[in-house]
């Protein structure tokens, strides 16, 4: 993370609630669901939550490596395809779940494979939010999302500088 990006701490309890918050969101937008396709590994979390909210059974995983240091997104590389059956009708009634849109990358890839899938991020920066069809909160491009996920316990400095603790 450069010095001009923002950061943006997600609790357990913060991320829990966000994703509840997306699955109300998506039971409106159609009563059942085929199955999810998650995009490992930052959707392995908001899919087990909105399968259990939703009554979905069918999870399938769709694996792609990107951040390949933490710090910069690197050239993207499928190491697991969706399963044939669920890439029929090209994705018709599937339901692609994501942690976040950022670049956009990940999410262009995605939404080739499976064009009339229904596509879901708890959080999305500008450059990936036209690739989403269904996300809860928009983050600026320059800000760093922290899941609780790669978070341990420590002293978190005050935002402003000097601010006295």
């Amino acid at each position: 993370m450069s010095a001009a990006e923002k950061s943006f701490p997600v609790s357990w309890e913060q991320f829990h609630r966000d994703a509840r918050a997306l699955a109300w969101r998506l039971a409106g937008v159609r009563p059942e669901w085929k199955a999810i396709v998650c995009i490992t590994r930052g959707g392995l979390v908001p899919a087990a939550i909105i399968s259990r909210e939703l009554g979905i059974r069918l999870i399938e995983t769709v694996c792609i490596a990107s951040y390949h240091d933490y710090a910069e997104q690197g050239e993207l590389m499928v190491l697991k395809e969706i399963s044939p059956e669920l890439v029929e009708e090209d994705g018709e009634g599937i339901l692609i779940v994501d942690d976040l849109t950022d670049t956009g990358k990940t999410a262009s890839l995605v939404r080739a494979m499976l064009p009339k899938a229904h596509f879901a991020t708890v959080y999305a920066k500008p450059k990936g939010r036209s690739l989403v069809d269904t996300f809860i909160t928009e983050v600026s491009q320059d800000t760093w999302i922290y899941f609780p996920w790669d978070l341990g316990l420590t002293f978190q400095a005050p935002i402003g500088k000097g601010t006295a603790g």
